[in-house]
């Protein structure tokens, strides 16, 4: 579903010459699977999704979605996912119906299918006593629900999840993760990127540990745990981070 192969984005920089963004980085994530992107700010992450997204063309390497290059197919990759932030805007003058409505006419949803698939969402979702709620009469949590509402409207087999709780109050958080929970159930592909350890231990699958444009291990929580001898997994990322921080080459094998 995700398969990234040697991925690599630099930018210009005129103090530095060059400044990379992700190293060389290659991860398979495939259908029914919660993959998890763990790092600290600056870590590549953002990078790495917008990618993904076709938002940013890589320098090197590739990047696939579904079968869809990002950089030769990008129409058709935008087809396939469904993105979601925790900074996504909401359009205040229109209703939580409105603004669905208007995603899935984007993805070219005909009339009658658009309303089918919106009454699933709205009620999968317990949207329904919100579908008249202006977006500036709503409460962060609902606004969230809007926008995973109008990432999935079209039923796309990849949804990309980037730090979808930053800023939500502990019920709101615990209720959008179980959404992705339920997402994951209906045999989705999920990027999930975050910053949270605990977010990582209980929702995703496989986790990649990224630290300045680098994958610094990949695997099940049990084989990076085994792996690296630490029960612990809060220790582990603090250990495999702090490695690379006292190399003054900041070099990581690929």
């Amino acid at each position: 579903m995700i398969r990234l192969d040697r991925l690599n984005k630099t930018y210009d920089d005129l103090v530095k010459g060059k400044s990379v963004a992700v190293n060389n980085i290659s991860l398979h994530a495939t259908a029914g699977e919660i993959y998890g992107l763990l790092g600290p700010n600056g870590a590549g992450k953002t990078t790495t999704l917008r990618i993904l997204s076709t938002v940013l063309k890589p320098t090197s390497g590739s990047a696939s979605v579904n079968g869809y290059d990002v950089l030769t197919q990008p129409a058709s990759v935008r087809r396939q996912i469904g993105f979601v932030s925790g900074n996504t805007s909401i359009y205040e003058r229109m209703t939580a119906w409105e603004m669905v409505e208007y995603f899935g006419r984007l993805h070219g949803l005909e009339k009658e299918a658009l309303t089918e698939r919106m009454e699933v969402v709205f009620e999968r979702l317990q949207m329904n006593e919100i579908r008249e709620q202006l977006g500036s009469k709503m409460s962060t949590g609902m606004k969230q629900k809007v926008s995973i509402a109008r990432a999935i409207v079209h039923d796309p087999p990849v949804l990309i999840f980037d730090e979808p709780t930053s800023g939500l109050d502990v019920l709101v958080a615990r209720a959008l993760l179980e959404t992705i929970s339920q997402l994951k159930e209906q045999g989705k592909c999920i990027l999930f990127s975050t910053h949270i350890m605990r977010e990582v231990e209980k929702l995703c699958d496989r986790i990649a540990i990224m630290h300045k444009g680098n994958i610094l291990d990949e695997g099940t929580l049990d084989e990076l745990t085994m792996r690296h001898q630490e029960d612990d997994f809060e220790e582990l990322f603090f250990k495999l981070i702090q490695e690379v921080d006292s190399d003054p080459l900041n070099h990581v094998p690929n």
